[in-house]
């Protein structure tokens, strides 16, 4: 929770927010497929060995078809 008085951490939250919307418009093909990869490489507890298992991270979404 932020509060009003915090003002560095919603600082912090501003500044990570336009660096995730400056590398996603650096992405061109696939872009959303990649920065979902790139979320889930990020948020895993270990070492990635496999793009399928980046895939299964909860924080890679998946779209059914």
């Amino acid at each position: 929770m932020i509060s009003v008085h915090d003002g560095g951490a919603a600082a912090a939250l501003g500044d990570l927010s336009r660096f995730r919307e400056a590398f996603y418009g650096c992405l061109t093909v696939r872009a959303d497929g990649l920065f979902e990869l790139t979320d889930a490489a990020l948020c895993t507890g270990g070492p990635v060995t496999s793009l399928v298992e980046l895939s299964l991270e909860p924080e890679h979404r998946r779209r059914r078809r």
